[in-house]
């Protein structure tokens, strides 16, 4: 397939046909921020945090998702890219626990966001899943990125143990009839721990460090529950 040429922020790019917008804008150094996107997940333009004005396009591109087209001409920070990101990251301040999420809270910082403009009166409550001795679920942290089930499944692990649950505002993630992580297909592999960007999913052992355990404690209650599993 032929090469196409585009211009992103008034500077030419030339790139292979089926480039993303967000990859041509890596290419001049144009920094498109995302939340949802990952390397190594397929991209689904959850979060619109990486939206790019595109001439003659009357909605706001994913840039994660669009591919580019010879003749583009593409605004990575206009004044609507710029309030629609920063609605994105104020909305989800409202609604999440982004304590443990620093790269979101570098973009608050970044596009100048209003931490109180939408009241926290809905944010979400979750007790924190702690059911196994690899990691917690803390749902109270999770923006439904999709990160996590997607390596779950079909981009790495095929073990298929995470899936959405709910709908609407109640969706979240869980797993297949809400059972406890043992019970279900999870062969603890770390790879949605790795993945997860605001420590949703965090492992055991520095969990329990952040709830004052010492290693010694924390090494104590490894081996009741290693006793406990064996039954």
């Amino acid at each position: 397939m032929p090469d196409i040429t585009l211009t992103i922020d008034d500077t030419p790019v030339t790139v292979p046909a089926g480039t993303t917008l967000l990859k041509a804008a890596e290419q001049i150094g144009a920094e498109v921020p995302t939340i949802c996107y990952h390397e190594h997940c397929t991209a689904n333009g959850l979060c619109r945090m990486c939206v790019v004005e595109v001439e003659g396009q009357r909605l706001l591109q994913p840039a994660c998702i669009v591919p580019a087209a010879e003749g583009m001409k593409v605004k990575t920070r206009s004044e609507k890219v710029e309030r629609s990101r920063r609605t994105i990251v104020e909305m989800l301040h409202s609604a999440v626990d982004l304590s443990e999420a620093p790269e979101i809270q570098q973009h608050l910082s970044d596009y100048g966001a209003d931490r109180e403009r939408f009241p926290g009166a809905h944010r979400r409550e979750y007790a924190v899943h702690d059911d196994n001795p690899m990691y917690v679920r803390d749902y109270d942290k999770c923006i439904l990125c999709w990160r996590c089930v997607q390596v779950c499944a079909n981009d790495a692990q095929y073990t298929f143990a995470l899936s959405f649950d709910g709908r609407g505002y109640e969706t979240g993630i869980g797993t297949f009839f809400d059972k406890l992580m043992p019970e279900t297909s999870c062969v603890f592999c770390g790879q949605c721990v790795g993945v997860c960007p605001t420590n949703a999913l965090k492992p055991k052992r520095e969990w329990l460090l952040d709830q004052g355990k010492t290693p010694d404690e924390i090494l104590a209650l490894t081996r009741t529950e290693r006793r406990r599993r064996r039954g």
